[in-house]
Order: structure tokens, then C-alpha cells, then sequence
């Protein structure tokens, strides 16, 4: 594969050719991570950068109805739609679904849009093991939005923040339980709280709902870098297209305002210093897998578990192989 000719027609638009990328991106082969670091790395310099909104919810919330309803109308506007969907995969087989090209149907007929489904092959954070690489492919071949679906609420779902300018939590109109059933964590990397289903007999719960939310918001840490009055939470209707255009308007004006307080530098540095460090992480841990380092783990542990060497001891001893010490 001529990656030099690969990332020009990224560059140009081919989506047969991001398509392609993306794929590499995923694979674990030691070849594709090498010609992935190089496309990626060659990528770096066109400079495009797209607004990258993360999306997160509980299940059942209509997330997929939401994320069609307003990339058609980001569409509308004459904007540049990718779609990064993280379905759940088979702890099992490592199979997943995908079936989000169909649940977005209209969306995916859109020229200006592309949905592209990844199976989050069991990899904690609710995105894909390289979700972010698959968001600079899009940026490289000039999107202008990016949207990352996540599987679902979860404990270690934060980590969609690391990658995202704009977190967006999907909630349903609900009673105080659900409130209680939403992590914390995730309450404060939310930017944008949004209440979906507020149509119809679900509109006066919808607004209960979005009082609580916006009480609890109230309770927590203002961050230094956001304005007064965020994060905050809101009312949507993906089904009747209600407040989509209000919601593009707080996302828009929420990062105008960080870019010119110098937020939106900070924050993309900081990312991207994130994520060099789980690639140290992960590069380290890869190497635990090789066969030597799991057959040395296997004696070493049989050690430990006879009690001829310390836990202490044995750990410092796989360091300095690891090491080649």
C-alpha cells in the first residue's frame, strides 16, 4: 500500500480512501500500526482541524435518532458531517452489530456526511481502541464536524472526553432514579446536558427531568475554564426536531468563548499529550503479550504463588527483563 498516495486522496476527499484508513487504523497488525503511524503522521501537517463533539447516553435514549436529526441539519447549513459510532461488540467472538448506517438512513445517504461504525471490541471508555486516529483521519479529509457516538453510560465512559472539544450527555425523561444511576464523573466532563423525548405526554416529564439535572449541575465545581452559566442542561426533541438549532448554538458559542480565552489550545495540547502517554501505556503493555515476556510471567508467577520469591521481588525482576536488564 503507497501510503504517501493514500493520504493525498484523504486529503482530496476520497471516502473510499478514508474508508481504507480507518480500517488500517483499526487493525492490530504490527505492519498496518507501522503504515498507520506513518499516514497518520504525514497527515499531521495539513493543519485542518474540525469541531469534535462527543456524545454519550443512556440506552434507549435515542441516540442515533438525535445524531441523525442534527447532522441533517448541520448538513442543511452547508457543513461537512462524519460520524464515528462505537457499537458494542461480543465479549465472546469480538463481533459487533454495526447496525448504525442503518438506524441513521437518511444521514447516510447525505453526500456531505459519512457514518462510519467501529465495534469497541471490549475496550473499556466506550469508544474504540483508535476512535481518536479515526477522528484526525476525518478532520484530514476536511469534515468540519465530527461526531463520536458512544456505546452508553458507563463508569470509564469519561475517557470520550479526552478526544472531544464538546461532551454531550443524552439523558430520557425520567424520575429521580435515574439521577442517581448516572455517574458523577461524567456529570462533570458533561458540557452539555440534553433531555431528549420532550414531545408529546413525555414533555412534562422532560421538564422535571431537566430541573433536576440543571439543580445537580448547580451543586457541582464550576471549571475555571468554561463560562458562568455552564455546563448546563437543556431540552431536546430528535423525533420533532426541537431545539437542535438552539443546542448548535450553545456548542458554537460555548467554543467560541474558550478560543478566545485561550482554552481551545490548552485543551487540544492536553489531549494530545493524553493520549502520547496511553500509547507509552499500551506500547508497554503490548509487550507483556509477546511470548517470552508471557512464558517469564508463567515461571515467575509460579514462584510467587509458591511462596520462593516475594510479589515484591518477582515484579522488580520482570521490569529489568523487560529491560533487558
Amino acid at each position: 500500500m503507497d501510503i504517501a498516495e493514500l493520504g493525498n486522496s484523504i486529503v482530496n476527499g476520497d471516502r473510499r480512501a478514508l474508508a481504507r484508513a480507518i480500517t488500517l487504523v483499526e487493525s492490530g497488525r504490527a505492519d498496518h500500526r507501522a503504515q498507520a503511524t506513518a499516514l497518520l503522521d504525514q497527515l499531521a501537517g495539513t493543519g485542518r482541524q474540525a469541531l469534535r463533539i462527543g456524545l454519550s447516553g443512556t440506552p434507549g435514549v435515542g441516540k442515533s435518532t438525535f445524531i441523525e436529526a442534527f447532522g441533517m441539519m448541520l448538513v442543511a447549513q452547508g457543513l461537512r458531517v462524519a460520524v464515528l459510532a462505537v457499537d458494542p461488540s461480543s465479549a465472546r467472538s469480538g463481533g459487533s452489530i454495526l447496525g448504525d448506517k442503518t438506524r441513521m438512513d437518511r444521514l447516510a445517504r447525505e453526500k456531505a456526511a459519512y457514518i462510519r461504525p467501529s465495534p469497541s471490541q471490549t475496550h473499556l471508555g466506550g469508544v474504540a481502541r483508535r476512535t481518536r486516529e479515526a477522528v484526525a483521519l476525518c478532520e484530514a479529509a476536511g469534515f468540519n464536524v465530527v461526531l463520536i457516538e458512544t456505546v452508553g453510560v458507563g463508569q470509564s465512559e469519561t475517557v470520550v472526553a479526552q478526544m472531544s472539544d464538546v461532551f454531550v450527555l443524552l439523558l430520557a425523561p425520567a424520575g429521580g432514579d435515574e439521577l442517581q444511576g448516572v455517574k458523577r464523573g461524567i456529570m462533570e466532563m458533561a458540557d452539555l446536558i440534553l433531555v431528549n423525548k420532550a414531545d408529546g405526554d413525555l414533555k412534562p416529564a422532560a421538564t422535571r427531568t431537566c430541573a433536576d439535572y440543571a439543580g445537580a449541575l448547580r451543586l457541582l465545581r464550576r471549571r475555571p475554564q468554561d463560562p458562568p452559566d455552564f455546563p448546563k442542561a437543556m431540552m431536546v426533541s430528535a423525533l420533532a426536531e426541537e431545539g437542535l438549532t438552539r443546542t448548535w448554538d450553545e456548542i458554537t458559542g460555548l467554543t467560541d468563548w474558550r478560543r478566545a480565552q485561550g482554552h481551545w489550545e490548552a485543551r487540544r495540547a492536553e489531549q494530545a499529550r493524553h493520549w502520547f502517554e496511553e500509547e507509552v501505556r499500551a506500547a508497554l503493555l503490548a509487550r507483556l503479550n509477546a511470548p517470552d515476556a508471557r512464558a517469564a510471567m508463567e515461571a515467575l508467577g509460579r514462584e510467587v504463588a509458591q511462596g520462593a520469591k516475594a510479589p515484591a521481588a518477582a515484579a522488580q525482576e520482570m521490569l529489568l527483563r523487560l529491560r533487558g536488564g
